[in-house]
């Protein structure tokens, strides 16, 4: 009987566990990223009453007997299933399609959320803003490129504030040089250009058909009536030969390297290339002009996108249209084994592994879906069943402890 006893109150323990669980899972069903908890039981240590014995001289062997002493708490595991994806419509929400964590920082130490309702703090960095962590990813560096090998860092996204400037390497040019020129003919188009600061400066190229040939010289100058500022000059001479074959396609130029440099003062010379390519020599009017430049005179960060590789790019007031910066995601071997600290984030244990920080889509991690935020993965209906059998559990328990008690009180109750 008082097995029977304490087996039942083990039961009680152990379904009043699981009912908190239940709560906290009910709680947390319209929590942003949340995964539902599981408990799990196990039998405990069975007192053995009789053993097992052999078969002997034509008599089978008996089984054991044993008397089970209750049960406990094997695990309560994380179940880290997919939520469903609700649209916000909101650029700085966003959720993960598939396995992986965003990586949080609050100076310290790094932890890990499937939550990402995130906003732009005073400071323009990307936080989320109930915690006041910071998410890491890889920012731009000095040359403008974003190397996902390195250390991960807060990423910032400065709206209205960063101010970007593109000089010209590069001018490409369309139209036609005719063929039914007459040599030394001229044609004539102009260039406008910008500087290391994001002036713009006008440049004049002339191309002149060279008789009985499939070639036009090009030149280089400022335009007609324009004086340039002292240290203002052409470095060498800006000129060469495009060549066309016999069905009007450009085959090439003379140097190879159509390039021009441009000294400006107080500011980095101008180092472009021009691109003949998409012109043509066949009959007609010269029409070549300039189709477009890769500078950019100076703007600010307008607005941004997030890719679902996690890459984010600014496209500024001026046109440029540039990466800032990429979301970190991790990977885990054993998710399961993460430990929630609060606040919808986990941090690594010793089950978990370590955590495998890359890109978004790429060996095993999700993708980054923008505007949108993951949903709790809590069925209610699953939920409320699970609720009544571990209250009719608790309950049959509870009865146990009852009638185990009207027994020892009819044992008591045998000398008077």
């Amino acid at each position: 009987m008082l097995r029977s006893l304490f087996a039942a109150i083990s039961g009680m323990r152990g379904q009043q566990t699981k009912l908190d669980a239940i709560g906290n899972n009910i709680a947390n069903a319209s929590t942003t990223g949340f995964k539902v908890s599981r408990v799990r039981f196990q039998d405990m240590l069975s007192q053995t009453i009789r053993v097992a014995s052999g078969p002997t001289r034509g008599r089978a062997g008996t089984n054991p007997s044993q008397v089970g002493l209750g049960m406990s708490v094997a695990g309560i595991d994380t179940l880290h299933t997919q939520g469903a994806l609700q649209a916000t419509g909101r650029l700085t929400d966003l959720a993960i399609q598939g396995s992986g964590f965003f990586v949080m920082s609050d100076g310290q130490r790094n932890l890990f959320t499937r939550d990402g309702a995130f906003s732009i703090s005073k400071d323009n960095e990307l936080v989320n803003t109930s915690t006041g962590m910071k998410v890491l990813g890889w920012p731009i560096d000095a040359t403008g490129s974003i190397n996902t090998q390195g250390a991960v860092a807060p990423l910032t996204i400065p709206l209205g504030e960063q101010v970007l400037t593109q000089p010209t390497t590069l001018v490409d040019f369309t139209g036609n040089l005719s063929n039914e020129a007459a040599g030394a003919a001229t044609h004539s188009t102009t260039a406008t250009i910008y500087d290391s600061k994001g002036s713009a400066h006008d440049v004049r190229i002339t191309f002149t058909r060279v008789a009985a040939s499939n070639s036009w010289t090009y030149t280089v100058a400022f335009p007609t009536g324009f004086t340039p500022p002292a240290g203002m000059a052409f470095v060498g001479t800006p000129t060469g030969t495009i060549n066309f074959d016999t069905s009007g396609r450009v085959t090439g130029t003379t140097p190879a390297v159509a390039s021009v440099t441009l000294s400006i003062p107080q500011a980095e010379n101008i180092v472009f290339n021009m691109n003949f390519s998409a012109m043509s020599m066949v009959a007609g009017d010269s029409t070549g002009l300039v189709r477009s430049q890769n500078g950019s005179f100076p703007g600010e960060l307008a607005t941004f996108s997030i890719g679902k590789n996690g890459i984010i790019t600014g496209t500024y007031t001026n046109g440029t249209v540039r990466d800032i910066g990429q979301l970190a995601i991790a990977h885990f071997a054993s998710p399961d084994g993460l430990l929630k600290v609060g606040g919808s984030l986990y941090e690594e244990s010793s089950s978990s592994g370590g955590a495998i920080v890359g890109e978004a889509g790429v060996d095993g991690r999700g993708t980054v879906e923008t505007g949108t935020l993951e949903m709790s993965n809590v069925d209610l209906a699953s939920e409320f069943t699970e609720m009544i059998t571990t209250s009719r559990a608790f309950q049959a328990n509870s009865r146990v402890v009852t009638t185990s008690d009207e027994m020892l009180q009819e044992l008591i109750q045998l000398k008077r």
